[in-house]
C-alpha cells in the first residue's frame, strides 16, 4: 500500500460562499483557511494546492469577542522613519471590513507560494452580493 500524493489539477476545485454575518473573526478564518489550504478534503497534500475557492458576504457584520474591536490594532509598517501607521478594528470595520478577515486568514495559511496561490482563491466582499454567480458556488454553514 503506498500513500496518495494528489497531483496538480487533478483534484477538482469548487466554490463555496460563506457568510459571515454574526461570526466571531478568528474561529471563522480558520475554517475558510481549512477550506483554502485544502485539509478538509481526504487527498489533502501538503506541497499541491488541493483547496477550494471561498467567496465571504457580508464581510462588515463580523464580530470580535471581548474588547477587541476597540483595543485590537493593525499595523503597516512603510519601512521608513516614523511610518508605523496603526488603525483601531472600531476604525477599520467601517471602513474595509474585508481587510479584518483577509489578514486573519492570511496568517493561517503558509508563509510562501504555495500560500500566497492559496489566498488568490478567496474573495471578500462588503455586502451580501457577489459576482461569482456562474461558479455555482455551494453553500458552507460555518460550525458556531
Amino acid at each position: 500500500m503506498s500513500t496518495f500524493m494528489a497531483k496538480p489539477g487533478l483534484v477538482p476545485q469548487r466554490w463555496f460562499v460563506v457568510d459571515a454575518t454574526d461570526q466571531v473573526v478568528g474561529r471563522l478564518a480558520v475554517q475558510i483557511a481549512t477550506l483554502l489550504r485544502g485539509k478538509h478534503r481526504p487527498e489533502y497534500t501538503p506541497h499541491i494546492d488541493t483547496g477550494e475557492y471561498v467567496i465571504v458576504v457580508n464581510a462588515e457584520k463580523i464580530r470580535f469577542t471581548g474588547t477587541k474591536l476597540q483595543t485590537k490594532t493593525y499595523a503597516a509598517y512603510s519601512h521608513y522613519p516614523g511610518g508605523l501607521k496603526l488603525v483601531r478594528a472600531a476604525d477599520l470595520i467601517n471602513t474595509h471590513p474585508e481587510r479584518i478577515l483577509e489578514a486573519a486568514i492570511r496568517r493561517m495559511v503558509p508563509r510562501n507560494r504555495l500560500g500566497r496561490q492559496q489566498m488568490t482563491k478567496l474573495k471578500i466582499y462588503k455586502g451580501p452580493s457577489h459576482p461569482h454567480q456562474a461558479q455555482k458556488p455551494l453553500e458552507f454553514k460555518p460550525e458556531a
